[in-house]
């Protein structure tokens, strides 16, 4: 496994002799174990592959993430810089927070260093930075600017890099981000504008975020950004309910064009604004994934995915798929005839395997479950909303009543 130890004397030794000019990295000089892993450290509620997980990483600053042809990589994930201005309620670099661990930045040169000696080890197939605001977000900008610039265009980096902006980026910097990173991404953190000012009283919900994100939509036709952007919300912080942050990812998809919603469960830190707060559990963020699945991959339409919600708007913690079908199949379908929505909507029916039940019946009936599953149908879970030939093998107590 590496260590931190060794990706600093990686970087430390390097000479990028491939790359470029070895004077201007300074090579041979030292990379602060401390400071690779607070910066490694303070990316962690940073999401960049929706895993249900308690989270544990081998390493800080390495992880997984997933291309925008499904490829999984290996990424450098840090911030830039620690310091931040703003007051973010339940984070422990925010201005109020009575325990802030000791702040740190990067240079260009340094950041640069890093990546390209994991990147050439083959350790990592790419970077994704974030930063705090520090002093001023027009300048920590510039930096991230120049460092991707560095890596882009001077020591020709070809790997991965997803890049996170930040709030209130000047239309020039996010033109320039977009032309160098392969994804861009601006936090929404929040359901809407009330709820961000009580998670945060320093931005503002659509001058810094909602008008950035539209930017970056609009600048789409010109610049080349492969993996498109993405966003993320803290989930629980600010008391919002599962149909809040379902009614506002069903905007970003249709008016912003994220690519990708991801979500961060609330947890509680010391020395926070929110630190007496109750933390979230995980497999609330790992519902709301499966009903983003619905939405994006599935296209179930609102009045569909209502029926996941109990009266308050939460979800269950069950699959709320299940949910759904329960309350719109009355009664077993038939392959053989059911139309594509609704054989969409039965557990262990995805897209794909829909579609060929729909092509194969073109040609031939569908006689038996092992003709199912030869399609990719999950069977176990499909079997008690489904008959063949008038006849199902399974039933689901929970589907009466």
């Amino acid at each position: 496994m590496v260590t931190l130890e060794k990706i600093a004397h990686l970087a430390s030794d390097c000479q990028f002799d491939s790359f470029g000019s070895v004077d201007s990295l300074s090579p041979g000089s030292n990379i602060d174990l401390e400071k690779l892993s607070i910066l490694g450290e303070g990316t962690r509620h940073d999401v960049c592959a929706s895993t249900y997980s308690p989270r544990k990483s081998p390493l800080p600053g390495i992880c997984h993430a997933f291309t925008q042809d499904g490829r999984c990589v290996s990424l450098f994930k840090t911030l830039y810089t620690n310091h931040c201005s703003h007051q973010c309620n339940y984070c422990i670099n925010s201005t109020n927070c009575s325990h802030r661990v000791q702040t740190f930045s990067y240079t260009p040169d340094e950041l640069a260093r890093v990546t390209l000696s994991l990147y050439r080890s083959n350790y990592i197939e790419g970077l994704f930075l974030s930063s705090g605001a520090g002093r001023n977000e027009d300048l920590i900008m510039e930096k991230m600017l120049e460092t991707l610039e560095r890596l882009r265009r001077r020591y020709g980096f070809s790997g991965y890099i997803h890049l996170k902006i930040l709030p209130g980026s000047s239309q020039a910097h996010i033109k320039e981000a977009m032309e160098l990173a392969d994804r861009v991404s601006i936090n929404l953190e929040a359901a809407s504008a009330s709820q961000l000012d009580e998670i945060c009283a320093t931005k503002s919900y659509e001058n810094d975020i909602l008008k950035r994100q539209r930017y970056i939509r609009d600048l789409r036709g010109e610049e080349n950004l492969p993996a498109g952007q993405t966003t993320q919300l803290v989930v629980g912080a600010a008391g919002e309910s599962d149909q809040d942050i379902l009614d506002r990812i069903l905007y970003e998809y249709r008016e912003i064009g994220v690519r990708r919603t991801y979500f961060s469960a609330f947890s509680p830190q010391k020395g926070t604004a929110f630190e007496s707060r109750k933390g979230q559990p995980l497999w609330r963020e790992h519902r709301l994934y499966q009903m983003d699945w619905l939405i994006r991959v599935y296209h179930f339409p609102p009045g569909d995915i209502k029926w996941a919600f109990d009266e308050e708007g939460f979800l269950f913690n069950s699959d709320p798929k299940l949910a759904i079908a329960r309350e719109l199949l009355d009664s077993p379908l038939d392959p053989n005839e059911a139309p594509y929505r609704d054989l969409i909507r039965v557990p262990g029916i995805g897209p794909r395997s829909a579609m060929r039940i729909v092509a194969l019946r073109k040609t031939r009936r569908i006689a038996a479950n092992r003709e199912l599953e030869a399609l990719g149908v999950v069977v176990k879970r499909a079997a008690p909303f489904l008959k063949i030939n008038g006849w199902r093998d399974a039933t689901l107590k929970m589907w009466s009543g």
